[in-house]
Protein backbone atom coordinates (compact mmCIF):
# COMPACT_ATOMS: atom_id res chain seq x y z
CA UNK A 1 0.00 0.00 0.00
CA UNK A 2 1.22 3.66 -1.26
CA UNK A 3 0.44 6.34 0.91
CA UNK A 4 1.65 10.20 -0.27
CA UNK A 5 3.66 12.02 2.11
CA UNK A 6 5.61 15.03 2.15
CA UNK A 7 8.50 15.33 4.70
CA UNK A 8 9.29 19.01 5.63
CA UNK A 9 11.86 20.26 8.19
CA UNK A 10 9.58 22.81 10.32
CA UNK A 11 12.14 24.81 12.78
CA UNK A 12 14.71 22.50 14.12
CA UNK A 13 12.42 19.50 14.02
CA UNK A 14 11.53 16.95 10.85
CA UNK A 15 8.30 15.39 10.22
CA UNK A 16 6.23 13.35 8.07
CA UNK A 17 3.47 15.67 7.17
CA UNK A 18 0.18 13.85 5.21
CA UNK A 19 -3.02 15.16 4.36
CA UNK A 20 -6.23 13.84 6.03
CA UNK A 21 -7.52 12.34 3.35
CA UNK A 22 -4.92 9.82 2.70
CA UNK A 23 -5.07 8.83 6.91
CA UNK A 24 -6.73 5.30 8.00
CA UNK A 25 -10.87 6.31 7.71
CA UNK A 26 -10.97 5.13 11.62
CA UNK A 27 -9.14 7.11 13.70
CA UNK A 28 -8.38 4.16 15.96
CA UNK A 29 -6.23 2.59 13.21
CA UNK A 30 -3.88 6.60 12.72
CA UNK A 31 -1.38 4.78 15.43
CA UNK A 32 -0.64 1.41 13.85
CA UNK A 33 -0.32 3.06 10.61
CA UNK A 34 2.11 6.09 11.76
CA UNK A 35 4.35 3.54 13.59
CA UNK A 36 4.45 1.51 10.27
CA UNK A 37 5.53 4.12 8.07
CA UNK A 38 8.14 5.52 10.56
CA UNK A 39 9.40 2.53 11.09
CA UNK A 40 8.78 2.17 15.11
CA UNK A 41 9.44 0.49 17.29
CA UNK A 42 13.27 0.18 16.68
CA UNK A 43 16.11 2.47 17.98
CA UNK A 44 17.57 3.15 14.41
CA UNK A 45 14.04 3.51 12.39
CA UNK A 46 15.84 1.58 9.63
CA UNK A 47 12.79 0.31 7.68
CA UNK A 48 10.66 3.25 8.05
CA UNK A 49 11.08 7.37 7.54
CA UNK A 50 11.76 8.18 11.40
CA UNK A 51 15.09 9.80 12.05
CA UNK A 52 16.07 7.81 15.06
CA UNK A 53 15.64 10.90 17.32
CA UNK A 54 12.61 12.31 18.93
CA UNK A 55 13.06 15.58 16.86
CA UNK A 56 12.75 13.79 13.47
CA UNK A 57 10.22 11.56 14.70
CA UNK A 58 7.12 13.15 14.11
CA UNK A 59 3.72 13.23 11.61
CA UNK A 60 1.29 16.33 10.95
CA UNK A 61 -2.01 15.29 9.38
CA UNK A 62 -3.52 18.52 7.91
CA UNK A 63 -7.06 18.78 6.73
CA UNK A 64 -8.84 21.86 5.19
CA UNK A 65 -10.77 23.28 7.88
CA UNK A 66 -14.84 23.26 6.92
CA UNK A 67 -15.16 26.43 10.24
CA UNK A 68 -14.74 29.85 8.41
CA UNK A 69 -12.81 30.50 11.68
CA UNK A 70 -9.95 28.42 10.29
CA UNK A 71 -7.84 27.62 7.10
CA UNK A 72 -6.47 24.24 8.38
CA UNK A 73 -6.65 21.86 10.90
CA UNK A 74 -3.53 20.40 12.05
CA UNK A 75 -3.02 17.09 14.33
CA UNK A 76 0.39 16.44 15.58
CA UNK A 77 1.82 13.30 16.59
CA UNK A 78 4.77 12.09 18.76
CA UNK A 79 5.94 8.57 17.54
CA UNK A 80 7.95 7.11 19.74
CA UNK A 81 10.74 5.07 18.51
CA UNK A 82 11.29 2.42 21.16
CA UNK A 83 7.82 2.02 22.30
CA UNK A 84 4.45 1.03 19.98
CA UNK A 85 2.75 4.01 21.27
CA UNK A 86 2.71 7.40 19.55
CA UNK A 87 1.11 10.47 21.93
CA UNK A 88 -1.31 12.88 20.23
CA UNK A 89 -1.24 14.69 23.56
CA UNK A 90 0.61 17.60 23.14
CA UNK A 91 1.64 19.72 20.16
CA UNK A 92 4.64 20.56 18.80
CA UNK A 93 5.48 23.98 17.78
CA UNK A 94 8.50 23.47 15.78
CA UNK A 95 6.31 21.29 13.48
CA UNK A 96 3.43 23.77 13.43
CA UNK A 97 5.97 26.27 11.85
CA UNK A 98 5.78 24.18 8.59
CA UNK A 99 2.23 23.36 8.47
CA UNK A 100 1.24 27.22 6.69
CA UNK A 101 3.73 26.50 3.61
CA UNK A 102 2.36 23.03 3.35
CA UNK A 103 -1.16 24.17 3.06
CA UNK A 104 -0.33 26.69 0.60
CA UNK A 105 1.82 24.49 -1.17
CA UNK A 106 -0.62 21.65 -1.30
CA UNK A 107 -3.30 24.27 -2.69
CA UNK A 108 -5.50 24.48 0.82
CA UNK A 109 -4.67 28.07 0.91
CA UNK A 110 -4.83 30.46 -1.68
CA UNK A 111 -1.47 32.03 -1.79
CA UNK A 112 -1.16 36.02 -1.43
CA UNK A 113 1.54 37.80 -1.92
CA UNK A 114 3.59 39.25 -0.23
CA UNK A 115 2.53 37.48 3.03
CA UNK A 116 -0.53 34.82 3.41
CA UNK A 117 -1.92 34.85 6.65
CA UNK A 118 -2.74 30.78 7.70
CA UNK A 119 -4.95 30.21 10.39
CA UNK A 120 -4.34 26.87 12.22
CA UNK A 121 -6.54 25.12 14.36
CA UNK A 122 -4.56 22.47 16.33
CA UNK A 123 -6.80 19.66 17.30
CA UNK A 124 -4.35 17.93 19.98
CA UNK A 125 -4.90 21.29 21.92
CA UNK A 126 -7.69 23.09 20.89
CA UNK A 127 -5.86 26.30 20.09
CA UNK A 128 -5.56 28.86 17.39
CA UNK A 129 -1.93 29.00 15.55
CA UNK A 130 -1.67 32.31 13.32
CA UNK A 131 1.35 31.42 10.87
CA UNK A 132 2.23 34.79 8.41
CA UNK A 133 4.20 32.86 5.55
CA UNK A 134 5.97 34.68 2.78
CA UNK A 135 5.05 34.55 -0.49
CA UNK A 136 6.43 34.98 -3.98
CA UNK A 137 5.56 34.50 -7.29
CA UNK A 138 2.62 32.72 -6.16
CA UNK A 139 5.07 29.96 -4.17
CA UNK A 140 5.94 29.92 -0.90
CA UNK A 141 9.30 31.61 -0.41
CA UNK A 142 12.40 29.42 1.10
CA UNK A 143 15.38 31.50 0.90
CA UNK A 144 15.90 34.16 3.06
CA UNK A 145 18.53 35.75 5.69
CA UNK A 146 16.97 34.65 9.03
CA UNK A 147 18.89 31.81 11.01
CA UNK A 148 17.85 30.47 13.59
CA UNK A 149 19.88 28.25 16.52
CA UNK A 150 19.82 24.75 15.78
CA UNK A 151 19.53 24.81 11.84
CA UNK A 152 22.17 25.52 9.52
CA UNK A 153 21.81 27.82 7.12
CA UNK A 154 19.70 30.57 6.64
CA UNK A 155 15.64 30.33 4.91
CA UNK A 156 12.74 33.26 5.06
CA UNK A 157 11.07 33.72 7.87
CA UNK A 158 7.67 32.40 9.21
CA UNK A 159 6.43 34.22 12.00
CA UNK A 160 3.82 32.08 14.06
CA UNK A 161 1.24 33.41 16.73
CA UNK A 162 0.23 31.16 19.35
CA UNK A 163 -3.26 32.95 20.95
CA UNK A 164 -4.22 32.04 24.18
CA UNK A 165 -1.89 29.37 24.70
CA UNK A 166 -3.38 28.50 28.48
CA UNK A 167 -4.58 25.21 29.27
CA UNK A 168 -3.69 23.67 25.78
CA UNK A 169 -3.63 20.04 27.11
CA UNK A 170 -4.93 20.42 31.37
CA UNK A 171 -7.48 23.11 30.48
CA UNK A 172 -6.03 24.59 33.10
CA UNK A 173 -2.94 27.24 33.06
CA UNK A 174 -1.65 25.73 36.35
CA UNK A 175 -2.77 22.12 36.54
CA UNK A 176 -2.56 21.38 39.77
CA UNK A 177 -3.83 24.76 40.94
CA UNK A 178 -0.62 25.72 42.74
CA UNK A 179 1.93 27.87 40.88
CA UNK A 180 4.40 26.18 42.68
CA UNK A 181 4.38 22.23 44.33
CA UNK A 182 7.17 19.88 45.66
CA UNK A 183 7.57 16.88 44.40
CA UNK A 184 8.99 14.29 46.34
CA UNK A 185 11.41 11.60 44.97
CA UNK A 186 12.68 8.71 46.56
CA UNK A 187 15.19 10.67 47.70
CA UNK A 188 14.42 14.11 47.84
CA UNK A 189 11.90 17.26 48.05
CA UNK A 190 11.88 19.16 44.96
CA UNK A 191 10.15 22.24 44.79
CA UNK A 192 8.34 22.54 40.99
CA UNK A 193 6.24 25.07 38.70
CA UNK A 194 3.81 22.68 36.46
CA UNK A 195 2.45 25.36 34.19
CA UNK A 196 0.06 24.40 30.76
CA UNK A 197 0.63 27.04 27.98
CA UNK A 198 0.80 25.76 24.37
CA UNK A 199 2.13 22.18 25.98
CA UNK A 200 2.31 21.61 30.11
CA UNK A 201 6.07 21.83 31.51
CA UNK A 202 7.09 20.78 35.11
CA UNK A 203 9.70 23.23 35.64
CA UNK A 204 12.68 22.61 38.28
CA UNK A 205 15.96 24.40 38.93
CA UNK A 206 19.00 23.33 37.69
CA UNK A 207 20.58 23.70 41.14
CA UNK A 208 18.22 21.89 42.85
CA UNK A 209 18.59 18.19 40.86
CA UNK A 210 22.63 19.20 41.23
CA UNK A 211 23.07 20.55 38.00
CA UNK A 212 24.64 24.20 36.66
CA UNK A 213 21.82 24.88 34.21
CA UNK A 214 24.71 25.47 30.98
CA UNK A 215 25.12 21.61 30.39
CA UNK A 216 24.93 20.60 26.69
CA UNK A 217 22.80 17.09 25.57
CA UNK A 218 26.20 14.86 25.57
CA UNK A 219 26.89 16.12 29.56
CA UNK A 220 23.44 14.07 31.10
CA UNK A 221 24.00 11.25 32.45
CA UNK A 222 21.73 7.54 32.42
CA UNK A 223 21.35 8.21 36.30
CA UNK A 224 20.66 11.77 36.02
CA UNK A 225 18.18 11.05 32.91
CA UNK A 226 16.11 8.59 34.97
CA UNK A 227 16.18 10.85 38.18
CA UNK A 228 14.58 13.70 35.81
CA UNK A 229 12.34 11.25 34.50
CA UNK A 230 11.24 9.87 37.94
CA UNK A 231 10.23 14.02 38.59
CA UNK A 232 8.76 14.43 35.41
CA UNK A 233 6.79 10.96 35.89
CA UNK A 234 5.17 12.27 39.45
CA UNK A 235 4.14 15.94 37.46
CA UNK A 236 2.02 13.58 34.77
CA UNK A 237 0.31 11.89 37.53
CA UNK A 238 -0.22 15.19 39.25
CA UNK A 239 -1.86 16.54 35.89
CA UNK A 240 -4.05 13.46 35.73
CA UNK A 241 -2.31 12.06 32.60
CA UNK A 242 -1.79 8.39 34.17
CA UNK A 243 -0.04 7.09 36.87
CA UNK A 244 3.78 7.46 37.76
CA UNK A 245 5.16 4.18 37.53
CA UNK A 246 2.79 4.23 33.31
CA UNK A 247 4.06 7.55 32.81
CA UNK A 248 7.37 6.77 30.85
CA UNK A 249 5.39 4.66 28.12
CA UNK A 250 1.95 6.28 28.34
CA UNK A 251 2.59 9.91 28.38
CA UNK A 252 6.22 10.12 27.33
CA UNK A 253 5.97 13.33 25.86
CA UNK A 254 3.55 15.63 28.24
CA UNK A 255 4.25 16.97 30.73
CA UNK A 256 8.29 17.90 29.31
CA UNK A 257 10.86 18.14 32.00
CA UNK A 258 12.50 21.40 31.83
CA UNK A 259 15.35 22.64 33.94
CA UNK A 260 15.67 26.36 34.27
CA UNK A 261 18.94 28.65 35.53
CA UNK A 262 20.06 32.03 35.88
CA UNK A 263 21.91 33.94 33.18
CA UNK A 264 25.52 32.52 32.71
CA UNK A 265 28.07 32.66 29.93
CA UNK A 266 28.10 29.21 27.98
CA UNK A 267 29.54 27.64 24.58
CA UNK A 268 26.65 26.24 22.63
CA UNK A 269 26.79 22.75 20.24
CA UNK A 270 28.22 24.81 17.59
CA UNK A 271 30.93 25.77 19.44
CA UNK A 272 29.63 29.64 20.32
CA UNK A 273 30.35 31.43 23.34
CA UNK A 274 27.32 33.41 24.36
CA UNK A 275 27.07 35.53 27.04
CA UNK A 276 25.18 36.00 30.40
CA UNK A 277 24.04 39.66 29.05
CA UNK A 278 22.35 37.84 25.55
CA UNK A 279 19.75 35.73 27.98
CA UNK A 280 17.22 36.35 30.16
CA UNK A 281 16.65 32.39 31.27
CA UNK A 282 19.11 29.82 30.61
CA UNK A 283 16.80 26.71 29.76
CA UNK A 284 17.31 23.14 29.18
CA UNK A 285 14.48 20.67 28.00
CA UNK A 286 14.26 16.88 28.01
CA UNK A 287 12.47 15.42 24.76
CA UNK A 288 11.08 11.94 25.24
CA UNK A 289 13.32 11.22 27.99
CA UNK A 290 16.55 12.85 26.21
CA UNK A 291 18.15 16.01 26.48
CA UNK A 292 16.77 18.12 23.75
CA UNK A 293 19.32 19.47 21.17
CA UNK A 294 17.66 23.34 21.62
CA UNK A 295 14.28 24.24 22.66
CA UNK A 296 10.37 22.93 21.52
CA UNK A 297 8.50 26.24 20.27
CA UNK A 298 5.76 25.03 22.33
CA UNK A 299 8.51 25.05 25.68
CA UNK A 300 9.43 29.05 24.95
CA UNK A 301 5.39 29.87 24.69
CA UNK A 302 5.01 28.17 27.72
CA UNK A 303 8.30 29.59 29.63
CA UNK A 304 7.30 32.98 28.09
CA UNK A 305 3.97 32.87 30.11
CA UNK A 306 5.37 31.23 33.21
CA UNK A 307 7.77 34.18 33.30
CA UNK A 308 4.87 36.67 34.04
CA UNK A 309 3.05 34.55 36.61
CA UNK A 310 3.09 35.43 40.26
CA UNK A 311 5.00 33.33 42.45
CA UNK A 312 6.22 30.83 40.04
CA UNK A 313 9.75 29.65 40.10
CA UNK A 314 10.06 31.37 36.92
CA UNK A 315 9.25 34.63 37.80
CA UNK A 316 11.36 34.38 40.90
CA UNK A 317 14.08 33.73 38.63
CA UNK A 318 13.71 36.16 35.56
CA UNK A 319 13.68 39.88 35.96
CA UNK A 320 11.35 41.02 33.28
CA UNK A 321 12.01 44.40 31.35
CA UNK A 322 11.16 43.90 28.10
CA UNK A 323 8.71 42.54 26.28
CA UNK A 324 10.62 40.50 24.64
CA UNK A 325 12.53 37.19 26.15
CA UNK A 326 15.61 35.70 25.46
CA UNK A 327 15.67 32.07 25.93
CA UNK A 328 19.19 30.13 26.44
CA UNK A 329 19.55 26.81 25.20
CA UNK A 330 21.93 24.32 23.82
CA UNK A 331 21.36 25.03 20.67
CA UNK A 332 21.92 29.13 20.83
CA UNK A 333 19.26 31.40 22.02
CA UNK A 334 15.64 31.93 21.00
CA UNK A 335 13.77 35.46 21.41
CA UNK A 336 9.72 35.30 21.91
CA UNK A 337 7.50 38.59 22.02
CA UNK A 338 4.53 38.46 24.07
CA UNK A 339 1.46 40.61 23.09
CA UNK A 340 -1.00 42.00 25.85
CA UNK A 341 -4.54 42.70 25.34
CA UNK A 342 -6.32 44.76 29.00
CA UNK A 343 -3.21 43.60 30.77
CA UNK A 344 -3.42 39.78 29.98
CA UNK A 345 -1.60 37.76 27.43
CA UNK A 346 -3.25 37.82 23.98
CA UNK A 347 -0.69 36.21 21.87
CA UNK A 348 3.01 35.03 21.86
CA UNK A 349 5.17 35.29 18.55
CA UNK A 350 7.86 33.41 17.57
CA UNK A 351 9.85 33.19 14.13
CA UNK A 352 10.87 29.93 12.56
CA UNK A 353 12.03 28.74 9.12
CA UNK A 354 10.76 25.63 6.90
CA UNK A 355 11.20 24.16 3.85
CA UNK A 356 9.88 21.09 1.96
CA UNK A 357 12.67 18.24 1.50
CA UNK A 358 10.94 15.72 0.12
CA UNK A 359 7.29 14.90 -1.62
CA UNK A 360 6.78 11.70 -2.65
CA UNK A 361 4.79 8.09 -1.73
CA UNK A 362 5.49 5.84 1.50
CA UNK A 363 4.98 2.32 0.95
CA UNK A 364 3.80 0.76 4.15
CA UNK A 365 5.30 -2.27 5.80
CA UNK A 366 2.17 -3.89 6.86
CA UNK A 367 -1.23 -5.02 4.47
CA UNK A 368 -3.19 -3.01 6.59
CA UNK A 369 -6.48 -4.32 6.30
CA UNK A 370 -8.36 -0.68 6.53
CA UNK A 371 -10.32 1.79 4.42
CA UNK A 372 -8.65 4.86 3.28
CA UNK A 373 -10.23 8.18 3.43
CA UNK A 374 -9.64 8.64 -0.49
CA UNK A 375 -9.14 4.54 -0.87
Amino acid sequence: MKVPVVIMRGGTSKGVFINFEHMPANRFHWEDFLLDIMGSPDRRQIDGLGGANSLTSKAAIIKKSDSPEYDVEYTFAQVSIDNQMVDFKGNCGNISSAVGPYAIEQGLVAAKEPITIVRIFNTNTQKLITAEVEVENGQVKTEGSCSIPGVPGTGAPIYLSFNRAEGAVTGKLLPTGNPIDMIKTKDRLIPVSIIDAANPLVFVRAQDVGLIGNESPSDYTEEKLNELEEIRSIAAEMCGFTDRKSATLKSPAVPKMTIIAPPMDYIDITGTKRNASEMDLMIRMMSMQKPHQALAITGAICTSTGAFLNDSILSDMINIKHDVLRLAHPGGIMETKVEFLGGHISAIKVVRTARTIMEGYVYTKKSHKISYQLA
